[in-house]
């Protein structure tokens, strides 16, 4: 897809794997939208990426993740004044060391690393249906392997850990790949994942120093690291390609879990119901 002057949403966007991925995409013309946490290191963001790409349409929007409401103000900010949305990266995501709630009383990771995609996703879907040939591509990872969805104990009240909690959530975001790409069958829109690879950025600053550095003896750079979503986002041999997992560039097979397609309808109507406010633990 050829990206100048195509509008695109990336989130998690001001570091590691997300940075490098809207350098790539303003090089390419794109119009960038990114909703960040931090105005601060936002502006600090467009700055540079003027200065590397000269790209001068870079907006920044106010999105905490971590907020339900805020994703949806964001929504709304966006589709107030964009008549098109070509891709959409669902980049951002979180690794805790320890359990915590969102501003909702959700489990952080859960919260952050799904429902917040899942959410803004579909309150974008009409968009994207009405810019097709659109895209959407979420980032997940290897973790998924081990990952199980325990719908008994999404937010890991009885019993959390801190890799069970990602893992699933990596999981989630597989399942909600698939599921949506199966809403999307016929529309124009292309929905798929990746595994961005263990990369170096700040998913493992809360992971002990002594850790870092054995991790450190295996990690990629965030520009390798974002290299398959670029690929997912700009190549046209994957123009017709949805729904599918991709490792280097390349589609991959996942976890047998990850191919369940009643748990991914059954986490899509608790995404649902949760995103409504009707969960209540």
């Amino acid at each position: 897809m050829k990206l100048e002057d195509k509008v695109c949403i990336v989130t998690g966007s001001t570091s590691g794997i997300g940075k490098e991925t809207v350098v790539g995409l303003a090089n390419e013309g794109a119009k960038l939208v990114l909703p960040v946490r931090n105005l601060e290191k936002g502006e600090s963001l467009r700055q540079e990426i003027h200065d590397l790409t000269g790209n001068g349409h870079v907006e920044l929007m106010s999105c905490d993740l971590a907020s339900l409401d805020s994703v949806r103000s964001f929504a709304k900010a966006f589709l107030d004044k964009y008549d098109r949305l070509d891709l959409l990266i669902n980049n951002a995501g979180i690794w805790e060391t320890k359990r915590k709630e969102s501003v909702d009383g959700i489990e952080l990771t859960f919260a952050v690393n799904h429902l917040a995609p899942f959410l803004l996703t579909y309150l974008l879907t009409d968009r994207l249906i009405a810019s097709a040939p659109s895209r959407v591509i979420n980032v997940s990872s290897e973790a998924h392997r081990q990952g199980r969805m325990r719908f008994d104990d999404l937010e890991g009240r009885n019993k959390w850990s801190s890799f069970g909690s990602y893992a699933q959530s990596k999981l989630a975001n597989i399942l909600f790949t698939k599921e949506l790409a199966r809403k999307m069958n016929g529309a124009g829109v292309s929905v798929n994942c990746l595994h961005p690879g263990v990369v170096n950025t700040r998913l493992f600053d809360k992971f002990p120093k002594i850790l870092v550095s054995l991790f450190n003896l295996f990690m990629i750079t965030p520009e390798k690291g974002a290299q398959t979503t670029y690929y997912l986002a700009t190549s046209p041999e994957v123009k017709e390609v949805t729904a599918e997992y991709f490792s280097k560039s390349k589609k991959k097979r996942t976890a047998p879990q990850a191919q369940d397609a009643e748990a991914a309808r059954e986490l899509w109507q608790v995404s649902m119901e949760y995103v409504n406010g009707k969960v209540k633990e």
